[in-house]
């Protein structure tokens, strides 16, 4: 059986200028790196003010296994099969972290033959905005100190520093430090941490930010701690916020790159849909929207997770909200969901989950049940993508889209997209054409912005995640209070939780009934323009797992990657 890294190999390369004349980006909106792949120039925006915007699809999925739902290689693979129906479509996805990549998953650059390329590339460093978030959030925890060991103003309580620093893989021996060892040359002494760079407000910024001006201002206003008189200090109180976005100038524009079939495909930003907002970038999205008919957007992980904050977050800040939403389920997934198995990154397939059950998949299908409703609550219509395997049964595949259209699905179509790409995709393309234009939806949003910050919390909890109730500690408690006080209360909610259950425990599967939220933290990302609480065990820098992917890379003598998965 070929590799998705096979595959990829296997498929002639366009140029990339040819990629972006078919769609019609101009020579001078377009900044090569290389052959195939190409940064955007944000002057295009100027050029398309007044066309109308295509129709806006955005792709989630159930809760995944921790192998994932093909939520990337469905996006991927919708944009193929509109663009075989004669749509001009692109797609829009994150930049993989090099911590999964190296780490429990693997690359995220979608799979079989819905892919995107060159698929070492996006797994891998690509144009280097990662990088570049990387720097610029670590110099400012490089500025932040100095002020104190300089005795310069602002008069920053050391005890009250919030900035940590970030690293671009997974680390948990870095999670919780101490640095300032070693005396007062090598500064103070204090307890800090590491998060993985998907986790940095910089990077949340980055993917909300409509352009360099207001790039610039969000970096001015983040959040790093107080004074001793209580009072916010930000990179612009240490003058630090002009050279983080100098650093930033080429990393917020999009990436330009192909698909297994030609097609154009925008890569850029890379938030977690579990700690940050877990979208792409604004800019991809707006840029999409004036150059093709339909826009095909990813929101990370489950509905609970990345569609909720698609929708209070990202759209909030950009004004613009979706025609259609996809959710991305496979008959194994519901099976696991169902609680008679267990999926184990690394390990091979329980049986059980290759065979037909019937039962197995009924009752694991609550948690489509709910997440087809928690799409439904924000009054956008859904179409349920069923990605099937060899080993699903034709009674398994016409269970799940019963279920699906029972519970208020506008349809459920079959995808194989990774085996046969978009003539794969064809019966989902058709089923979101056709929902999109059916006129259908009326899009609102969960909370008004005056809701207090704890109500915002609790009605997520319990609308989306159908908890009993809402849990603070004493902690959490206090820094709600601090951030209202100090006029940050209108913010949006970016939940921090696990992305394995609707609650926030993994070991929760299916539609958890019967359990109450707890929010143990919460911090503030004040330039991104959101308070996110962390829920139950939640940390914001993964650690490896015994047997790394990055076990499996290498490279040849004539500079080949191998091993990529």
């Amino acid at each position: 059986m070929k590799t998705d890294l096979d595959i990829a190999h296997s498929i002639a390369l366009r140029p990339i200028r040819d990629i972006a004349a078919a769609i019609g980006i101009e020579d001078q909106e377009l900044e090569p790196y290389g052959h195939y792949k190409a940064k955007i120039n944000l002057s295009i925006l100027n050029r398309l003010t007044e066309k109308n915007n295509g129709k806006y699809v955005v792709v989630t999925a159930i809760t995944p296994t921790p192998l994932g739902e093909g939520k990337t290689l469905t996006t991927i693979g919708l944009s193929l099969g509109l663009n075989r129906a004669g749509s001009r479509a692109i797609a829009c996805i994150r930049q993989p972290s090099l911590g999964p990549v190296f780490g429990i998953k693997g690359g995220a650059a979608g799979g079989g033959y819905s892919q995107v390329l060159p698929m070492e590339d996006v797994n891998l460093h690509l144009t280097g905005d990662a990088h570049a978030v990387g720097v610029a959030h670590n110099l400012c925890a490089a500025f932040l100190p100095n002020p104190i060991s300089k005795n310069n103003p602002p008069r920053i309580d050391p005890q009250r520093v919030t900035w940590r620093r970030v690293i671009g893989v997974s680390d948990r021996f870095l999670r919780d430090v101490v640095i300032g060892l070693g005396g007062e040359d090598n500064g103070f002494l204090r307890q800090t941490g590491f998060d993985i760079i998907e986790a940095s407000e910089v990077m949340a910024i980055l993917a909300l930010a409509d352009g360099i001006p207001d790039l610039r201002k969000r970096l001015g206003r983040i959040f790093l701690g107080t004074t001793y008189d209580g009072k916010p200090v930000t990179p612009d109180d240490i003058a630090v916020g002009g050279a983080m976005a100098a650093l930033l100038k080429d990393a917020i524009k999009p990436n330009l790159l192909q698909t297994t079939e030609g097609t154009a495909c925008f890569v850029h930003t890379g938030p977690f849909g579990n700690i940050a907002h877990g979208n792409s970038s604004l800019l991809a999205d707006k840029i999409a929207r004036k150059l093709a008919d339909f826009t095909v957007t990813e929101s990370g992980f489950g509905a609970d997770c990345g569609f909720e904050k698609f929708m209070d977050i990202k759209c909030r800040a950009g004004g613009m909200l979706p025609d259609c939403a996809v959710l991305v389920c496979s008959v194994r997934a519901l099976k696991m969901h169902s609680g008679r198995f267990s999926v184990v990154a690394g390990r091979p397939l329980d049986p059980g989950l290759l065979a037909e059950n019937l039962a197995a998949v009924s009752e694991g299908a609550a948690n489509l049940e709910k997440q087809i409703e928690n799409v439904r609550c924000f009054g956008v219509p859904v179409v349920v993508a069923i990605n099937r395997f060899s080993t699903d049964t034709d009674a398994e595949i016409n269970s799940v889209r019963e279920r699906a259209l029972a519970c208020g699905a506008a349809a459920a179509a079959v995808c194989t997209a990774h085996a046969e790409g978009g003539r794969g995709a064809e019966q989902l393309a058709e089923a979101v054409r056709q929902t999109c234009t059916q006129n259908n939806c009326s899009p609102q949003l969960l909370y008004p912005p005056e809701m207090p910050l704890k109500e915002k919390i609790i009605r997520i909890a319990q609308t989306i995640y159908g908890a009993d109730g809402v849990d603070f500690h004493p902690v959490a408690e206090n820094k709600l209070k601090q951030y209202t006080d100090l006029g940050y209360g209108t913010l949006p909610i970016c939940m921090a939780k696990t992305h394995l259950s609707l609650s926030h425990d993994p070991a929760l599967k299916g539609k958890p009934r019967n359990f109450t939220l707890p929010v143990m933290d919460v911090r503030l990302s004040a330039g991104a323009g959101f308070v996110y609480p962390l829920c139950g065990k939640m940390r914001t820098m993964p650690g490896l797992p015994s047997v790394p992917c990055g076990s499996a890379i290498d490279i040849t003598d004539d500079g080949s990657i191998t091993g990529l998965s």
